[in-house]
Parts: C-alpha cells; sequence; structure tokens
C-alpha cells in the first residue's frame, strides 16, 4: 500500500517540525506550507492525501483556504482537519459545515492525532478492493458502484449504497444508530440517529421482499446483516 502523504499546514515552525516527527513515526510522508497560499499550491503539485490545518494563519485564515478547496472539484474530495485553539462549539461547527472532515483542539496529544488521522482516511479513501461482493444472488460492485439482485439491476441511493455496502464487509455484527452514523455518515456529521431508520426502510425497499430480510433489526439496540437467513 502506498505511504499516504500528509500536507501540515501551519506558520509556526515549530509545530510543523512536531507534527512531522509524529506522523514519519507513524510511517506518514509529509508536506508542510505555512500560509494558505503555499498550501494550495502544494494540493495541486504534491496531491497530498490529507491536510493539516491550522485555523489561524497570517493573511488567508485556515478556514477561508478550507472553504476554497471544498468548493474546487479537483480538490473537493480531499479530507482536512482542522487543528485549533479555539474550542467554542459555534467554531467546531463553523469548521466542519465548510467541509472539514474532523476538528482538534489545541493542545492534543501526537497519539490522538494520529487515530484521527488513521479514521478520517478509512471513511474517505476510495475502496481499493475490486472484488465483488456477494451473498446468496445479491452482488455489490464497488467498482462499478452498481447493485444486482439474481441479475436484475437495483436502483439504490448513494448512501443506501453505502450502507449496503458497510453491511455486507461487516456481516453477523449488531450496530447501534450512533454507530452507523459514525462509520457511513462520518463521525463528526449532526444528523439524528432516527434518519438511519429512514435510510435502513430506504434500503430493504431498494433490495425488495427477497433481501430485505437480510437487515435484520435488532430490539434495543439497532441493526444487523445476516446472511445466516433462508432467503
Amino acid at each position: 500500500m502506498p505511504t499516504k502523504r500528509i500536507l501540515i499546514v501551519d506558520d509556526e515552525a515549530a509545530i510543523r517540525e512536531m507534527l512531522q516527527l509524529a506522523l514519519k513515526m507513524a510511517g506518514y510522508e509529509c508536506l508542510e506550507a505555512e500560509n494558505a497560499q503555499q498550501a494550495h499550491a502544494q494540493v495541486i503539485d504534491e496531491q497530498p492525501d490529507l491536510i493539516l490545518l491550522d485555523w489561524m494563519l497570517p493573511g488567508t485564515s485556515g478556514i477561508e483556504l478550507a472553504r476554497r478547496l471544498k468548493k474546487d472539484s479537483l480538490s473537493a474530495d480531499l479530507p482536512i482537519i482542522m487543528l485549533t485553539a479555539r474550542s467554542e462549539e459555534r467554531h467546531k461547527i463553523l469548521g466542519l459545515e465548510v467541509g472539514a472532515d474532523d476538528y482538534i483542539t489545541k493542545p492534543f496529544s501526537t497519539r490522538e492525532l494520529v487515530a484521527r488521522i488513521k479514521a478520517v482516511l478509512r471513511r474517505t479513501s476510495p475502496l481499493t478492493e475490486e472484488q465483488c461482493l456477494s451473498v446468496d444472488g445479491l452482488i455489490l460492485d464497488p467498482v462499478s458502484h452498481r447493485i444486482t439482485a439474481r441479475g436484475q439491476a437495483l436502483e439504490v441511493g448513494p448512501t443506501e449504497f453505502k450502507l449496503l455496502l458497510f453491511f455486507m464487509t461487516h456481516s453477523e455484527r449488531a450496530f447501534t444508530r450512533g454507530q452507523l452514523l459514525d462509520h457511513v455518515w462520518g463521525g463528526n456529521v449532526y444528523i439524528e440517529e432516527r434518519t438511519v431508520d429512514v435510510h435502513i426502510r430506504r434500503l430493504r425497499k431498494a433490495l425488495g421482499e427477497a433481501y430485505a430480510p437480510l437487515i435484520q433489526t435488532i430490539r434495543g439496540t439497532g441493526y444487523r446483516f445476516s446472511s445466516n437467513i433462508t432467503l
């Protein structure tokens, strides 16, 4: 697996040096920039896998840079973790609303930072496994983004596709609604848990009577995908 490259954007050289040391020890390759202009050039030229972005930068702020990157189709999918001393909830919400994938307040431990980076990369990295997933004639192709049931194509929305993909790669395990939100929507999305129920209903409807029973409701817990049933 190729080494992931992390772009560190902070105007303090000592912080960049500390972060580089921690990330290199964790197996990452590091790039760095001290302002938004340098960071934008690095994004274009080096195409990093993730950005650690300080909120308070000279000139163009980190939050404004994040907003610009997320509006550009070439960098819209680039994961961003905001680093800031601003711990108020309104600042966290603003960071997430402009498209940041996570938000870490200073001071923080490097172990926490590395764990957060791994979590964000897991959520945002495209599938590398090209093998189709199959259960009794229900086939999910992660490459073509298609689902078929006994040869018949199913019309499934993007969120329902991600839900089914998660279920099929984590079968026979019960998940709470909160866990499904974290794994499928991402841990920093501010939506109600009942949203999960809505998408489960849509997914079951798309699967039809034959395959809807694969998604089991676990009373008092949440949901489980089980192939150990007779279809």
